[in-house]
This record gives C-alpha cells, structure tokens and sequence, in this order.
C-alpha cells in the first residue's frame, strides 16, 4: 500500500483529497495545511508520494516544495485550477511529477500516480546520470591536470607520466584520481 502525504491550504479541499485517497486504498501518512510545514512532514512521514492541492501554485509553495524535496526526493502530484503554461513549467521545474487541472476524479487516482512514479523515477535517472559524468569529467580533469604536473616537473612525456600515476595507484591501492589530487597537492606546494 502506498502512503501519500497531503498538503493543502484549504481545508475543504484537504479532506476532499484524504478522503479520496483513502477511498482508493492509499495510506494518508498526514495532512499539512501550510506548504511551510512541508519539510518537517516529509522528513518524519517518508510518504511514497506528495499530494499538494492549491488553487494556483505561487512561489513560496513552490520554494517550499523544492525544499521539501531536495534532501528527500519524492513524486509529487499537485491537484489545481491553474492551466496558465507559466504555471505549469514553474510547478514541473520545482519537482512536481504530474500536475492535473480541474478535478480529482476517483478512477483517475491510480493512472495520476502511476505515471507521476514513472516520471519521477525517470527524472531521478537522468539526475544520476547527469552527476555521474559531471563527476567522471572532473575525475578526469583532474588526472589530465596531475599528468601535465608530471610532465611540466619531471621532464616525462605524457604517456610516461599517466604510467608512473598507474603505477602509483596500484601500488597504493588508491584509485587514480587520489594519486593525481595527491600529485597536484604535492606540485603545488613546490611551485
């Protein structure tokens, strides 16, 4: 069973939502009235998914919706009377997984998570993989910077310097990155 968390300023529409969301089987882990609180909730509920109703998502629930989300990220699905684009791309651009105008339909409920799960995990994908080469062309920036060090210091062609780092590496069973920030730690003290 899946646990939703519910944030929504309008009381009304709030318990709309839970009780929706229970009626199709979802846990309500908790509703928050203010997206301020947001953080706090998600931090201590864990939901599977965020359920934010608002008539127009603004800037501040916005802000509060990054926050809440960047340590702990989570689908969310914001439920709004706002079908402005602006709106749209600011909501998409905050994290918000899957966002529907006009209406909470019960049938509606499982397709809207399904696809606000897949999107977000697809999201999250493209993240990581964005991180991992960010980090592997630093990596390699790094020992590129480290093999000129060798190469400018001790007279040794380049081929020859990624070697002696090679070397070096096995040797001290450190991974090559460690040998080159090592090398430009040591070369520039001497400089």
């Amino acid at each position: 069973m899946l646990t939703v968390l519910i944030a929504d300023h309008d009381a009304t529409r709030a318990t709309r939502l839970e009780h929706a969301f229970r009626d199709q089987g979802y846990a309500v882990a908790d509703v928050v009235n203010s997206a301020v609180d947001l953080a706090d909730a998600v931090v201590k509920h864990a939901p599977d998914i965020i359920i934010m109703g608002t008539d127009s998502p603004d800037r501040d629930t916005l802000e509060h919706l990054c926050i809440a989300t960047r340590d702990c990220p989570r689908p969310v699905v914001m439920f709004t009377q706002d079908d402005a684009s602006e709106s749209i791309r600011a909501a998409l651009k905050a994290g918000v997984s899957a966002y529907v105008v006009d209406g909470l339909d019960a049938e509606r409920i499982r397709p809207i998570l399904e696809v606000a799960r897949v999107r977000f995990e697809e999201h999250q994908i493209l993240l990581q993989t964005a991180a991992e080469t960010a980090r592997k062309t630093h990596e390699r920036n790094v020992i590129d910077a480290a093999k000129r060090k060798l190469m400018a210091h001790r007279g040794l062609s380049e081929d020859a310097a990624y070697h002696a780092m090679r070397r070096a590496s096995m040797s001290e069973n450190r991974r090559l990155v460690e040998i080159a920030e090592s090398i430009l730690q040591q070369i520039g003290q001497h400089s």
